[in-house]
């Protein structure tokens, strides 16, 4: 597996202050399979906000007792960072503080802007100076451009959200409130509980709502604005129904984890469906199913129920790894899956396999699994994937962003089975993925090319490092 994440935010509003971010940080562990780059807190004291980010794991940036030295307050925010658009640099951590003209505020974002270098552009172009290479900062920009005029950060907000499109689901804290919103496609999920003092948590996945003991009240509706202040929660709808609600697909296949609830389904739930779906369509005689840790491992156990094959495990994972897409090159992302994966002789040898994993990106690490499963004595290996083949790239905030790097848009089935040394290969039919959810309503332009909004014209993910790069190369040759 070798896809790129988004990110994950979380939010904590407090009546009274309080070690908000402890909170937040338990929050941030909860959602560290979203983003592994960075991550950041900002902690609101009374207006006054004080804040620690930086490059690595929640474990790594908060290691050094800089977690106590942050102060105690009411409101907080934090964010784990795998950028889509943008490098991987302190710069661009989260989350992205603002003072303006109305005050300050600070924000963290889940997703990916379609119109991002339009808006950017035109930001510039009225004299904006930008700090960072993130869509973030977009964001940021056009919420505090509508706040000069605007009665409230709320209203400012909901401005700013006609002007937004693509993917985004937003934590914002000003100095009285925590705002979250949601794109109106619903790309990407945001959902929030209540804590038994009275505390209001918001969150990219209900997992990390239990992790602090918040109890889960509900999703988001795409569109919906959720504000937090003393007085209570505001609900405005005002962007409701504006779009056809998309959520992401692969959230349910891969990003989240099979613990979490998104839309009122259970992602463990629907990823057993894709399992009994890939036994249905892609039977064949095995002594074991298998899955590739994680998720993988609850389509397996779907296909054994559903075919009456055992169940067993035969890899076993390193938790000590981060997810194989982190690594920056393709050498060192293979000698990461070395590390990260080792096969139970005693499981697979002298056995026919079915191994089920949840996607094939570029076939490099699929083909090293199932590497790994032949040296330790397998008979016979049937993958069976439980998704559909990759063949578009993504806008909305999966770094999936060229075709020719998509091994499924250049070779067959029966091809790409021969590449990575199977004996035979399924995938997902498409027209299926409807059944993982009960919905038909979902985006599935990665497989299907059906995209909710305009492509945009330039999609490579350093588009603003590289524009910066071309302006310094015309400077210095005037």
């Amino acid at each position: 597996m070798a896809i790129h994440e988004e990110c994950g935010v979380f939010g904590v509003f407090r009546p009274q202050p309080a070690d908000v971010a402890q909170i937040v940080y338990y929050g941030l562990y909860a959602l560290q399979h979203r983003g592994q780059e960075s991550c950041g807190i900002v902690v609101n004291d009374d207006g006054v906000f004080a804040s620690r980010k930086g490059l690595g794991l929640v474990g790594e940036v908060f290691s050094d007792g800089s977690l106590s030295q942050l102060p105690q307050g009411g409101i907080a925010i934090g964010h784990t960072r795998y950028g889509t658009t943008g490098a991987s640099n302190y710069s661009n951590c989260q989350p992205i503080e603002v003072n303006h003209q109305k005050g300050r505020m600070a924000i963290a974002h889940n997703g990916n802007l379609s119109n991002a270098a339009e808006l950017r552009n035109e930001l510039e172009l009225s004299g904006a100076i930008f700090h960072t290479t993130s869509d973030t900062e977009t964001i940021a920009y056009i919420i505090t451009k509508e706040r000069l005029t605007a009665p409230s950060i709320e209203d400012a907000l909901s401005a700013a959200m006609h002007r937004l499109d693509g993917a985004y689901s937003l934590v914002l804290m000003s100095p009285q409130k925590l705002l979250c919103a949601r794109d109106p496609y619903g790309f990407r999920p945001l959902c929030y509980g209540r804590m038994p003092d009275g505390s209001y948590i918001a969150a990219s996945e209900s997992c990390a709502l239990s992790a602090v003991g918040a109890e889960f009240v509900r999703d988001l509706e795409p569109g919906e604005i959720l504000i937090f202040q003393q007085s209570g929660v505001t609900s405005r709808r005002e962007h409701c129904g504006r779009r056809l609600r998309t959520p992401c697909i692969f959230e349910y296949i891969y990003f989240a984890r099979p613990d979490s609830v998104m839309d009122g389904v259970s992602v463990h739930a629907a990823r057993l469906r894709a399992g009994e779906i890939l036994a249905r369509e892609h039977p064949v005689e095995a002594d074991l199913v298998i899955g590739v840790p994680d998720s993988g491992l609850d389509a397996a156990l779907g296909y054994s129920r559903a075919s009456g094959i055992p169940y067993g495990i035969g890899l076993i994972k390193n938790k000590y790894i981060g997810r194989t897409f982190i690594a920056p090159g393709q050498e060192h992302r293979l000698d990461q899956v070395k590390l990260k994966l080792s096969a139970i002789r005693d499981s697979v040898c002298g056995k026919r396999l079915i191994l089920v994993d949840d996607s094939i990106v570029r076939g490099t690490t699929s083909g090293r699994i199932v590497s790994l499963l032949r040296e330790a004595g397998a008979a016979e290996i049937h993958l069976r994937i439980s998704a559909p083949p990759f063949r578009n790239p993504c806008y909305y905030g999966t770094d999936i962003d060229s075709r020719e790097n998509l091994i499924a848009c250049r070779h067959t089935v029966e091809e790409i089975a021969r590449i990575i040394g199977v004996d035979s290969l399924g995938y997902l039919p498409a027209a299926e993925l409807w059944r993982l959810t009960g919905s038909s309503q979902c985006c599935d332009a990665c497989f299907t090319g059906r995209y909710p909004t305009p492509v945009p014209a330039d999609t490579r993910k350093d588009r603003f490092e590289q524009k910066l790069s071309q302006r310094r190369q015309d400077g210095g040759a005037k």
